[in-house]
């Protein structure tokens, strides 16, 4: 790896094993895979009440993160064109080309097949069926329903695809009790309205990448005042799902959500603001650059004249893009961050509540 970028090296002759591993490892997402782990490993505790046993805690980890890996890993292989045109992506494994490609296409795909085979037996063999069957549906909705159904479909593409993030909450609780509860649904609805806010916020930043790909992600075909108030919206559908947990949390729990909460939706309220600012902004210079105009072309300027001060102050123009491309607003990628602090606090106060032996009602 080259120490000024972090890219891998030109392959120029025989592929090391060192190399070609750390390729197969990136296209598995590890930090996807990390905010899922944070959210099972607590959901686990909550089912048990307290400690599972280390056995079970350690298998439907590592299977989950085999099936996670493998969902990851076909998405990389499916979307691996667009991978390659987007900025954000195009130094994946398989968006590169020769003779910086380290991986082949099939072998990333025959990878993405061994370990979700990997996961289903693991989790089959050595925690349940039910867990591993919640695992393979997963995969098989990340792949067929988000990366082939909707992403290059829909601007819905992460509100419905999101869902496939959610498994991991009904796989750690199946693990524990052998079934889906009411709990376990709850915090499914958690991570399934949190999605949309955490990713609507990235795409604003990267929009430019998004609609170069083609891909009509929401803030793509939308305005950003549309993006932020629907950003604020599903913050507040989240904040409520979070307290439906509370009768079965206990209290400790249900302040540290209220707190959480608050602190998000004053977030969400934050950009939501700034971009209405942005807005505003942005047809004031325009009133202003056509009333330039009009008032030139009334006292006869040339047309050399008239066309600089149509062209306008460059505030004016600044401006637009402000509203138009929010990419160049960095307040989206204060919200997704935060958004990821919410959420692994969230379910710090659900295992701590799970551990503690106050704090129930």
């Amino acid at each position: 790896m080259t120490p000024a970028t972090g890219a891998l090296p030109a392959v120029t002759g025989r592929r090391s094993a060192r190399v070609v591993a750390r390729s197969l490892f990136a296209l598995t997402k590890p930090r996807i895979i990390e905010l899922l782990l944070v959210t099972t490993i607590p959901t686990m505790l909550l089912a048990q009440r307290g400690l599972p046993s280390a056995k079970l805690l350690v298998f439907t980890l590592i299977g989950g993160a085999f099936a996670a890996g493998s969902a990851n890993t076909f998405n990389c292989y499916l979307d691996r064109d667009i991978d390659a045109v987007m900025k954000r992506t195009s130094r994946r494994p398989l968006a590169r080309k020769a003779p910086f490609a380290v991986i082949k296409p099939t072998e990333a795909l025959v990878f993405g097949v061994v370990l979700g085979a990997a996961a289903t037996l693991l989790l089959g063999l050595l925690v349940n069926w039910l867990a591993a069957a919640l695992a393979d549906g997963a995969i098989l909705f990340y792949v067929f329903v988000y990366t082939l159904g909707l992403k290059r479909r829909t601007a819905s593409n992460i509100v419905i695809g999101g869902a496939a993030g959610c498994f991991p909450v009904l796989g750690g609780w199946s693990a524990v009790t052998g079934t889906v509860t009411l709990p376990a649904v709850v915090l499914f609805a958690v991570i399934f309205f949190w999605t949309p806010p955490h990713f609507w916020a990235l795409a604003m930043k990267f929009r430019d990448d998004y609609a170069a790909a083609s891909v009509p992600m929401l803030p793509v075909v939308a305005p950003a005042s549309v993006v932020a108030r629907k950003i604020l919206f599903y913050s507040y559908v989240m904040v409520a799902a979070t307290l439906a947990l509370a009768p079965y949390a206990g209290w400790l729990y249900t302040a540290s959500a209220v707190g959480l909460g608050v602190w998000v939706l004053a977030e969400a309220r934050r950009l939501r603001a700034r971009v209405a600012r942005i807005d505003a902004e942005s047809a004031r210079a325009a009133t202003l650059a056509n009333a330039t105009q009009v008032g030139a072309t009334q006292v006869g300027v040339s047309h050399e004249s008239s066309a600089n001060a149509a062209a306008g102050p460059g505030v004016a123009e600044g401006a637009c893009a402000g509203a138009a491309r929010p990419s160049t607003n960095p307040a989206p990628m204060r919200l997704f961050h935060l958004s990821i602090a919410y959420l692994t606090l969230l379910f710090v106060a659900v295992a701590v509540t799970a551990l503690l032996p106050w704090g129930r009602w």
